[in-house]
C-alpha cells in the first residue's frame, strides 16, 4: 500500500510540472492554472506583503546615454551644477522675487569692491535701486536684499536715501522685528534727517513697550532712543509708565523729565502706574533684555516710587550675571550701584562672582569702574573682592594707575569720597539711594531674619549659611550717617586696610610707584596715585606698616629733582614740568618727611638756580608750609631771594583746625 501511495504522488507530481509547460485548454478546469515564471503575473490566495517605506523617487532625471540609455551625472561637477539647477528652481517657486535677489547679489558684488571708482559704484547703486523701486519693503527682509540695501543706502545720493525713506516709512514697524531688516531700519535712522527721525519716533507711539519685548525689536527702539534729543527720548519713556500716557498721544509732550513731576503735575495714581510698569519691565527682566539705556532709565525711575518688596525682587533678579551687561551704561552703572549698596549678602556675593572674568574691562570703563569703586566701599566680605577682584587688577596694576577711568580704584581706597579725584556726578553716583530702602528702621534689618530668607528660599548648606549670617551683621545699616547709610557694618578704616594692607595691594603699588616715579610725576593721572601713595593715604593708612617703602619713593622723587637742569634733554626736569612741579609743590605742603629729603638732596644749595618759572612755586612751598622746622630749615637760604624780589613774600598756609 506504501508502494502504491508513493507512485500516485509521484504520477501527481508529474503531472503537474507537464501542466506549467503547455498552454492550458480553454475549457479547463479552474483548479488547472497555469503557473508563469513572471512575479508580476503570479496570484495567490493572500494578500502581497505591503511595505510601509515609499518607493524612493530621485529629483535628479536620468540623462540620456548611449544606445538611447538613461544614466545618472557622471562627474562631480556636473551633479553639483544639477543640484543647483535643482535648488533654484524649488527657490524660485518658493521666493516672489528670486530672480531680483540674484541680479542684486551680481551688482552687489561689484559695488562693494573697494577698488571701484566713485562713479562706477554710483551708477551702480542707481542700477539697483531702480530694480527694487515699489518692492523695497518686500525684499527688505531677506538677508541678501538687505545687505544690498545697506550699502545703497550708504553710497547713494540725498534725494535717493530720502526716496526710500519714504517707500519704507509705512512699513518700519514690521521690519523692526525682522532680524535681517532691523540693520537697515537703523542705517536709515543714521542718515535721517532731524524731521525724519521725528516723524520715525511719533510712529513708534503705543508700540514702545511691545518692542521692548521683542529681541530683535529692542534694538531699533534703543538705536532711536540715542539717536533723539532730550524731548524725544522723553516721549518714548513717558509711554512706558502709564496707561493713560500711552493711549493719549497729546499727553507725552511733556517738559518733566522726572517720573514724580509728571504723576504730580497729571494726577496720575501711584498704584496704577506702578501695576502698568511692573507689567512692562517685568517680561523684559525674565527675558533678559538688559542692555539697552532706555530700560535702565526706566528702572532708575521705577526705584524712586516703588515699595520695599518690589524694589528687593527686582535687585534680587538683577543681581547675577546679567549685572555685567548693564553697567556699560551711566545709569545702568547707577543701578549696579544701588544692588551692591541695597542687596544683601548672598546677592552681593553673586554680583562680585558674576564680575568675575570682566574685572579689567569693567576697570577701564567710564561707568563701571564706579560699580568697582562702590564694592570696595561697601561690601565687607574682603576675602571674597581679594579672590576675585584684587587678584585680576594685580597683572594689570601699571597700566591701571595710569589709567583716567582705572586710578579711582585705589584713590578710593586711598582716600575715599575726595572730591579732587571724583567729579561730582560720580561721587553722586556713589551716594545714590533707592527711598523705599533708604527710610527703613535699623530694627528692621534684622540678622535672624535674612538668615531665615536664604535658608528657607534657597536651602543653601550651613556653610553658606553661616557666610550670610556673617554678612548679614555686616550690612546693617547706620542711622548716624545718611550718606554711608548703605554701607557694611565693618568699620570703613579696617575694611580699606585689609583692602590694602592684607592682600598686598599697597606694596605693589609701592613698587610700580618706586620703579616709574618719573613717568608717574609727569603724569596727568598718575600724578595723583603717587601723591596719595608718597603721603600714606587718608589718615595715614600706609604707615607704619610701609614706612620703609614710602622713604625710598621719596627718594627716588629727591634724586629725580636732583638731576641737573639741561637744555638738550628731551624731557623737561621735574620742577619745570606743568604735571610734576605741582605735584611736588602739594607734597611739599602737605608731607614734611618728603619735603626735608628733597631740600637736603635735590635743592640746598641750588634754591636760586630754580627760583624764576614753573619751579619757583616749588621753592616758595617751603616758605608757606605749615610745618615750622620745614620753614626753619629753608628760611635762611630763601630769605635773600625774598628780599631781593626774585621770590614773592608768601604768607605761611594756614593749619586747617579740625
Amino acid at each position: 500500500m506504501a508502494a502504491k501511495k508513493q507512485d500516485f504522488e509521484t504520477t501527481k507530481k508529474r503531472k503537474r510540472i507537464s501542466a506549467s509547460n503547455t498552454e492550458s485548454a480553454p475549457n479547463e478546469s479552474h483548479h488547472k492554472k497555469p503557473f508563469n515564471s513572471d512575479k508580476k503575473s503570479f496570484k495567490s490566495d493572500k494578500k502581497p506583503f505591503k511595505s510601509d517605506k515609499k518607493p524612493f523617487k530621485s529629483d535628479k532625471p536620468l540623462a540620456a546615454g548611449k544606445d538611447n540609455k538613461t544614466i545618472a551625472p557622471a562627474s562631480g561637477r556636473e551633479r553639483r551644477i544639477h543640484a543647483k539647477e535643482l535648488a533654484d528652481a524649488r527657490k524660485m517657486k518658493r521666493k516672489r522675487h528670486f530672480t531680483l535677489e540674484q541680479d542684486l547679489a551680481r551688482l552687489w558684488e561689484k559695488m562693494r569692491c573697494r577698488e571701484i571708482s566713485k562713479e562706477d559704484r554710483t551708477k551702480l547703486v542707481t542700477e539697483a535701486l531702480q530694480k527694487m523701486k515699489g518692492k523695497i519693503h518686500e525684499i527688505a527682509g531677506s538677508h541678501i536684499s538687505s545687505r544690498v540695501l545697506q550699502t545703497c543706502v550708504k553710497h547713494c545720493s540725498q534725494v535717493e536715501r530720502d526716496a526710500i525713506f519714504e517707500e519704507l516709512r509705512p512699513h518700519f514697524l514690521a521690519l523692526a522685528y525682522n532680524a535681517y531688516a532691523v540693520h537697515l531700519v537703523k542705517k536709515m535712522l543714521d542718515s535721517a534727517s532731524k524731521k525724519q527721525l521725528g516723524g520715525f519716533i511719533s510712529a513708534l507711539h503705543g508700540h514702545v513697550a511691545p518692542l521692548l519685548r521683542h529681541m530683535v525689536g529692542s534694538v531699533v527702539v534703543e538705536h532711536a532712543y540715542e539717536l533723539a534729543s532730550a524731548a524725544k527720548k522723553q516721549e518714548l519713556l513717558l509711554e512706558l509708565y502709564s496707561t493713560e500716557l500711552k493711549l493719549f498721544k497729546d499727553l507725552v509732550s511733556l517738559n518733566e523729565s522726572r517720573l514724580l513731576d509728571v504723576m504730580s503735575k497729571l494726577s496720575l495714581q501711584k498704584g496704577s502706574v506702578l501695576r502698568h510698569m511692573a507689567s512692562v519691565i517685568q517680561p523684559i527682566l525674565e527675558k533678559g533684555i538688559v542692555d539697552h539705556s532706555i530700560i535702565h532709565r526706566l528702572l532708575l525711575e521705577y526705584f524712586s516710587i516703588a515699595d520695599q518688596s518690589t524694589v528687593t525682587d527686582i535687585i534680587q533678579q538683577l543681581s547675577s550675571p546679567l549685572l555685567v551687561r548693564m553697567i556699560g551704561t551711566k545709569d545702568g552703572a547707577k543701578i549696579g550701584i544701588l544692588c551692591v549698596k541695597y542687596g544683601n549678602a548672598k546677592e552681593r556675593k553673586k554680583i562680585i562672582k558674576g564680575l568675575k572674568g570682566h574685572i579689567d574691562k569693567t576697570a577701564y570703563h567710564q561707568y563701571g569702574c564706579m560699580v568697582l569703586v562702590c564694592i570696595l566701599s561697601v561690601v565687607d566680605d574682603t576675602k571674597l573682592i581679594t579672590k576675585v577682584i584684587i587678584r585680576e587688577l594685580q597683572p594689570i596694576l601699571k597700566e591701571l594707575v595710569f589709567d583716567k577711568n582705572g586710578r579711582h580704584l585705589f584713590l578710593q581706597l586711598l582716600h575715599p569720597n575726595c572730591s579732587r579725584h571724583f567729579s561730582p556726578q560720580e561721587l553722586a553716583s556713589l551716594n545714590s539711594s533707592i527711598p523705599s530702602l533708604s527710610l527703613k528702621d535699623q530694627s528692621e534689618v534684622s540678622s535672624q531674619t535674612e538668615i531665615s530668607e536664604v535658608s528657607l528660599s534657597d536651602k543653601e548648606s550651613k556653610e553658606d549659611i553661616e557666610v550670610a549670617a556673617d554678612e548679614a551683621d555686616k550690612d546693617k545699616t547706620s542711622l548716624d550717617d545718611p550718606d554711608l547709610a548703605e554701607s557694611g557694618k565693618k568699620d570703613p578704616y579696617v575694611r580699606r586696610q585689609e583692602l590694602l594692607i592684607k592682600s598686598g595691594l599697597a606694596e605693589n603699588l609701592l613698587d610700580i610707584c618706586i620703579e616709574n616715579a618719573g613717568e608717574l610725576i609727569r603724569s596727568n593721572f598718575g600724578k595723583e596715585v603717587l601723591y596719595e601713595v608718597a603721603t600714606g593715604g587718608s589718615g595715614g593708612i600706609l604707615h607704619p606698616s610701609l614706612d620703609d617703602k614710602i622713604n625710598s619713593l621719596h627718594e627716588a622723587i629727591a634724586s629725580l629733582a636732583a638731576e641737573s637742569k639741561s637744555e638738550d634733554s628731551q624731557e623737561e626736569h621735574v620742577f619745570e614740568n606743568f604735571h610734576s612741579s605741582r605735584i611736588i609743590r602739594k607734597l611739599i605742603l602737605d608731607c614734611p618727611n618728603f619735603a626735608s629729603t628733597l631740600w637736603e638732596k635735590a635743592l640746598k644749595g641750588k634754591s636760586e638756580l630754580w627760583a624764576h618759572g614753573h619751579s619757583c612755586k616749588v621753592i616758595s612751598a617751603f616758605l608757606e608750609s605749615p610745618d615750622s622746622k620745614l620753614q626753619k630749615l629753608a628760611k635762611k637760604e630763601l630769605q635773600p631771594l625774598v628780599d631781593s624780589g626774585i621770590l614773592k613774600n608768601l604768607k605761611p598756609k594756614e593749619v586747617a583746625t579740625q
